[in-house]
């Protein structure tokens, strides 16, 4: 191998610089975010944690932690705040830095070095979290033997009555980004070494970006936990599988129902939470099977004695649906008409 062949290809250089501009801008935005949500706030709550500060109601948390004997936040408190831009700035130079000197051992030295910052930050966060969630003041007024209140690293944690969302923001997404594209990179060169033709590279290369991409982003409703789950809207606990509803969000949280009616009346109070989400009613002859709200076949009649009074009940097909309606003497409803 010549040194021309040890050195990254034109579309290599490019990811690189667009790395490198994703890093500074996600200097400027919020990298991760703790949302908390509570029927005391319906608004909800949000902390958000940029490289060099925290922003989001960080009064207001720090008051209701107060009350159960969690420390306060400070940024003058975390040492990270004072080093992360200068290391997210470090790797936007380095990006720039491979680009000009063109070695594929320097890419690889990049990519290797940034995983590794990955993980010890994640590492770091999960270690302050527990710190926070774990180490409560003793005198605190509030106090709830052998709970702790450590919110998740990432996704969704109930922490008494507060719903707590941990994801990356803005700014963590630009980082995960330049990661994926220095990835693709190292990918591309790899393929290179191995004499393939760009156009089969490409092929191969933008299924693989879209498969990450699309992994990031696909996700499934928690399963309804029988005799345990609360209704969301009515707040009785879910004790017949039959008539069971879900509200999925985008960011990923799951509301759940008792009753298709809770359901539709949860969905109309809360526009915000309901943009943009996915719903789910339970199959009515299964054991807690969830289908999608569109597809389903509904019958609605007194005699189906739903849980709120809803009355109504979902099935997967018309053939069974056909079956408890001549049983139950219901009649044939849709979705539309159920859901004004």
């Amino acid at each position: 191998m010549n040194s021309n062949e040890k050195n990254i290809g034109i579309i290599s250089k490019g990811l690189l610089v667009i790395a490198g501009v994703l890093l500074v801008v996600s200097l400027f935005n919020p990298i991760w975010r703790i949302e908390l949500d509570a029927p005391q706030y319906p608004e909800g709550l949000a902390l958000t944690i940029h490289a060099n500060k925290i922003g989001g109601e960080v009064e207001i948390i720090n008051g209701l932690n107060h009350y159960i004997g969690m420390k306060t936040l400070h940024a003058d408190e975390f040492i990270e705040f004072t080093v992360l831009p200068y290391i997210i700035s470090g790797y936007a130079l380095a990006c720039l830095i491979v680009v000009l000197i063109r070695k594929r051992k320097a890419l690889h030295i990049l990519l290797g070095a940034f995983v590794l910052f990955g993980i010890i930050a994640m590492v770091d966060f999960w270690r302050w979290e527990y710190n926070y969630g774990h180490n409560l003041d003793p005198s605190a007024a509030i106090i709830v033997p052998g709970m702790a209140y450590q919110p998740p690293l990432i996704g969704f944690k109930q922490l008494l009555n507060f719903g707590a969302y941990s994801i990356p923001d803005i700014g963590g997404w630009l980082f995960i980004t330049s990661g994926l594209l220095m990835v693709v990179a190292v990918f591309l060169e790899y393929l290179k070494t191995k004499k393939l033709k760009k156009q089969n590279t490409m092929t191969m290369v933008l299924p693989i970006m879209l498969l990450s991409f699309f992994s990031c982003g696909q996700k499934n409703p928690d399963p309804i936990k029988i005799n345990s789950d609360n209704c969301d809207n009515c707040g009785m606990t879910i004790s017949n599988p039959q008539f069971a509803a879900v509200l999925f969000t985008p960011k990923g949280r799951t509301y759940k129902f008792d009753d298709i009616s809770c359901l539709i009346d949860y969905k109309n109070d809360n526009k915000e939470k309901a943009l943009n989400a996915e719903l789910f009613v339970a199959n009515f002859p299964s054991d807690n099977q969830l289908l999608p709200v569109e597809t389903s076949v509904y019958i609605k009649g007194d005699n189906v004695k739903s849980p709120m009074g809803g009355n109504v009940a979902a099935f997967k097909d018309r053939e069974s649906a056909t079956t408890y309606a001549l049983e139950l003497a219901a009649e044939f409803t849709d979705w539309n008409t159920i859901n004004k």
